[in-house]
């Protein structure tokens, strides 16, 4: 559920006056449109803090909301108190798979994941997660993490009995592991960073479970109403989202800056956190999302069903992806 922090607009005082893609300024909507966003360091965050789209979109109202994870972003469509949300992969196919059979679609996708969500160990030498056995690991369920934490124990030979799980959202998790609660956690930055600054030892990552079979992504998602009602609207979204994540490698200092500026943490710190992501552009994304990522969400589906997480797996899950408003974006 959202936190205190229900923001409308620019935060950080660093708000442009122009939309950076004057293509897609859109004057004629004048609705309002609600935004979950979540401590990742993406290039949502630049939007948010430079106040992009409330530039593009001079006359509507965004209110901006934070989510500690993709579990809470999926309750909060599953009450219809959200247009437009960040979740991982793991959550957006559980939202589009029974029994939920949410009505939304994955519009975009932020980021891919990396070593930027990882398992960290305090103390002990623990090589693999087999030495974990017994042992308390936190994680926000229903989180990539989650779903990466699921995957690296069933290819380990083991099960979530095998390890006692504590569902736990990342801002907690400093505190549980200063008090000794946890022993592990499987979270993603800036709490990754600070738990292995206080001691923690990198067991495994989202990188290596991808390279079994396990990819995971942070993604948009967005209700069929408001796609259906507000198709030009979801083109100068997009249009914002792919400038700014074209900011991440173009300029990546000024990226930093305004993540920092959201996150709390260094520009340094901010700059290592990129590398564990990989941020791709429209052009890109609609061959992914033309491409393989039905037949990843596919995978996940038929993983998350071996855990009980859903009752059933759809045929095809192309028909829960919006391409529209990448595609017009990608020939831009």
């Amino acid at each position: 559920m959202p936190t205190a922090d229900e923001l409308v607009g620019n935060t950080s005082g660093a708000a442009v006056t122009d939309c950076p893609v004057p293509s897609a300024k859109n004057e004629d909507f004048k609705g309002t449109i609600r935004i979950a966003w979540q401590a990742i360091p993406n290039a949502d965050l630049i939007v948010k803090d430079k106040g992009l789209l409330e530039a593009c979109l001079p006359n509507a109202t965004i209110q901006w909301s934070q989510f500690n994870s993709g579990g809470d972003v999926i309750q909060a469509f599953g009450s219809n108190s959200l247009d437009i949300g960040l979740a991982g992969s793991s959550p957006a196919v559980r939202a589009a798979s029974a029994p939920l059979n949410l009505p939304v679609k994955v519009i975009w996708i932020h980021d891919i994941i990396g070593d930027a969500e990882s398992l960290v160990a305090r103390g002990g030498d623990y090589k693999s997660i087999k030495d974990l056995a017994g042992k308390n690991i936190a994680v926000p369920f229903g989180s990539t993490s989650h779903f990466s934490l699921l995957s690296a124990l069933h290819n380990a030979g083991m099960n979530e009995t095998s390890v006692n799980l504590i569902n736990l959202d990342p801002d907690k998790m400093s505190a549980a592991w200063t008090r000794g609660e946890i022993d592990a956690a499987w979270v993603w930055d800036p709490v990754l960073s600070k738990l292995k600054a206080d001691g923690g030892a990198i067991v495994t990552s989202s990188a290596a479970t991808a390279k079994t079979g396990s990819a995971t992504y942070d993604m948009e998602l967005a209700t069929n109403a408001f796609i259906k009602a507000n198709p030009k609207v979801m083109e100068t979204w997009t249009a914002v989202e792919n400038y700014a994540a074209g900011l991440i490698s173009s300029k990546e200092a000024d990226s930093a800056e305004s993540i920092s500026t959201i996150l709390g943490n260094s520009v340094a710190d901010v700059k290592k956190q990129f590398k564990g992501y990989t941020y791709p552009q429209a052009k890109d994304q609609s061959d992914i999302f033309h491409g393989q990522l039905p037949g990843i969400f596919k995978d996940t589906a038929e993983f998350l069903k071996t855990q009980g997480s859903l009752d059933k797996v759809s045929d095809d899950y192309s028909s829960v992806l919006y391409t529209d408003a990448i595609d017009q974006v990608a020939k831009q």
